[in-house]
């Protein structure tokens, strides 16, 4: 029954190599891989010590499950820099993910899923694609007060896998029912945001599509763009030039508004023509010359947005119905200081708290546990 896949993510999940888990179970590289392929098959023995090492149970190599992600399907915003571990290792992070995911799905009615597909690739094309978003999800013309909210609301789950972020920028999964992987490691509220609505772009416009490439990339970060900054308020409150001059103060006033980067905003207004070239350059090179090229000077008065439709899911499993982390970790087959790191949920150590009420993102009601 040992399935050397899930030996291989379990490996990828912790970012070991096959000579760190050889060393730590006395065994040869070569011996390891063999296992990984299904050419050997190891004794119990070994295979507890593989347990134990890879802070899993026993069982959990035993399952017949396959994982659907891959690099084709899911939307990988990454580096060129990123090392192949690493994303191996943000794919082996999302599977596990998925299948706490899939346990939320069996016991709690949660958030329909509302993520139209759109055939969209001209810059037209995308406008009319995020403004047709905004008016089915009730966010009017004004400014988006929590992206991260809007994805949830929409039925993804958002989280972060910390041990990457530094080397991942974002992705999405676009399964039945999607999550957004954000990189916390960004200082900027706004970079987060903008990162948000890139990955529900692709959520939209790239359902079986294969991304990664400048024409996707460029596309989701058009979508990205209309959504927060929709052109018809960009045309009504954009603060153009004054005497052929930047209006700094104007653009840290819209920034806070709508919660976009200047960067962003001064990219977005020649994007639709509110800036000339020569303007366009003068902006740019300003925010450089004011050492705000990444970070900008507004940013700490931006709160960074959170996380809640996964939370607020886990109270619901801890207090009404009385799962705790050691039962939850059961069914995933993992550690619970395993399921402590992938779930990054201070209410695992404590499933006494009491389950909040009155956020934005409702779970509707939950069902009774299955087995």
């Amino acid at each position: 029954m040992f399935n050397g896949s899930n030996l291989r993510l379990a490996r990828l999940y912790h970012e070991l190599s096959l000579e760190q888990v050889a060393e730590r179970v006395n065994k040869t590289r070569q011996y390891i891989q063999r296992l990984e392929t299904g050419i050997a098959v190891p004794t119990i023995e070994l295979a507890n010590e593989l347990a134990t090492v890879l802070k899993v149970a026993p069982v959990f190599f035993d399952t017949d499950e396959q994982s659907p992600l891959n690099e084709e399907i899911v939307h990988f915003r990454k580096r060129s820099s990123t090392r192949v571990v690493t994303k191996l290792a943000t794919l082996a992070k999302a599977e596990l993910y998925r299948r706490l995911i899939e346990v939320f799905e069996q016991n709690l009615n949660l958030p329909p899923v509302r993520f139209e597909q759109i055939d969209a690739h001209t810059q037209d094309e995308i406008e009319k694609a995020a403004e047709k978003c905004r008016i089915d999800w009730g966010l009017g013309l004004g400014p988006i007060d929590n992206m991260t909210r809007v994805a949830e609301k929409m039925g993804a789950f958002v989280t972060s896998f910390d041990s990457v972020c530094d080397e991942v920028d974002a992705l999405s999964v676009p399964l039945e029912r999607p999550f957004i992987v954000r990189n916390t490691a960004k200082k900027s509220p706004c970079r987060q945001r903008f990162d948000i609505a890139h990955e529900v772009g692709h959520l939209v416009l790239h359902g079986g599509i294969s991304t990664g490439d400048r024409a996707t990339e460029s596309e989701a970060n058009r979508f990205a763009s209309a959504i927060l900054l929709p052109r018809s308020a960009m045309a009504k409150y954009f603060p153009r030039p004054i005497g052929g001059r930047i209006d700094w103060q104007g653009l840290s006033e819209f920034k806070l508004t709508w919660k976009v980067s200047k960067a962003a905003i001064i990219y977005r207004a020649h994007q639709l023509s509110l800036l000339s070239d020569a303007q366009y350059k003068t902006a740019f090179f300003g925010l450089k010359r004011k050492g705000e090229a990444i970070e900008e000077k507004e940013d700490y008065l931006i709160a960074h947005e959170k996380p809640e439709l996964f939370h607020r899911a886990m109270r619901v499993l801890l207090k009404d119905l009385n799962m705790d982390a050691e039962s939850l970790a059961k069914r995933l087959k993992i550690s619970v200081p395993m399921l402590l790191e992938l779930a990054n949920d201070p209410d695992l150590h404590n499933s006494s708290l009491d389950c909040a009420s009155g956020n934005v993102v409702s779970l509707l009601a939950y069902r009774n546990m299955t087995a």
